[in-house]
This record gives C-alpha cells, sequence and structure tokens, in this order.
C-alpha cells in the first residue's frame, strides 16, 4: 500500500519500489480497499528485498516490526524511517472487521506517505 501511495502521491518526483523480508503473494483485502481510495495496486509484485536494492535506494522506510528488527543494515547516506504498523493481513473476524483493519492501515499509511512525501519536497 505505501509504493501506491507514494506514487499516487509523489509522481514523478519519487521512485518507489517495495520489498520485504519474504515474498508474499497479493494480498485481495490490500487490493481492494486502495481501489476504494482510487488507486491500482493489483499490478505491484510482492519481492524479496536484496541487497543492491538497499544500495539503490536514497530513503528506505519499513512498516512492520518484524521488518525493522530483520531488515539488512542501510548503507552510509541512506536515511531509514521506520512505521509501526500492525499487519492488518493478520487480522481477525467478520469480513466486516478484517476490511475495517484493511482501511484503517491504509489510511495510516496515507497520512505518513504524505508527510514524508512533503518533509522530502522542502
Amino acid at each position: 500500500m505505501a509504493e501506491g501511495w507514494a506514487r499516487a502521491l509523489a509522481g514523478p518526483q519519487i521512485e518507489a519500489r517495495s520489498a520485504g523480508i519474504e515474498a508474499h503473494g497479493k494480498n485481495r483485502g490490500a487490493i481492494a480497499v486502495m481501489k476504494e481510495a482510487g488507486i491500482d495496486i493489483s499490478k505491484q509484485e510482492s519481492t524479496r528485498l536484496m541487497p543492491e536494492m538497499l544500495d539503490w535506494a536514497d530513503y528506505v522506510v519499513t512498516v512492520c516490526g518484524h521488518a525493522d528488527e530483520h531488515c539488512p543494515v542501510v548503507p552510509p547516506g541512506t536515511r531509514k524511517q521506520h512505521w509501526p504498523l500492525d499487519d492488518p493481513a493478520k487480522a481477525r473476524g467478520s469480513e466486516d472487521e478484517i476490511m475495517a483493519v484493511f482501511r484503517a492501515t491504509r489510511d495510516e499509511i496515507e497520512r505518513r506517505v504524505r508527510a514524508l512525501v512533503n518533509r522530502l519536497a522542502e
């Protein structure tokens, strides 16, 4: 979701890529709630984080505790920020309750990406 928001809010100013400690399949809940916000992330792929991705990046954002704890050391000069978000894919309950968790996470990610984009534009 963060990659989708970065692309939508920053346009060509920022080249966003996402990767994880582990690659996972596409998440239907994330795709659905982002579509509600007018952003299509259905073509984004879950990829495994590789060292050359960190070499490429100027800024790295981790979005859950697991990633922050296991993220490789970023190269000197690369800025890193951690956003301690709960993984909505782990939500339990009714379909409505689970989707509410996805929406809350989507909205929090939007707020954080918007703030980051504004800070980087200064």
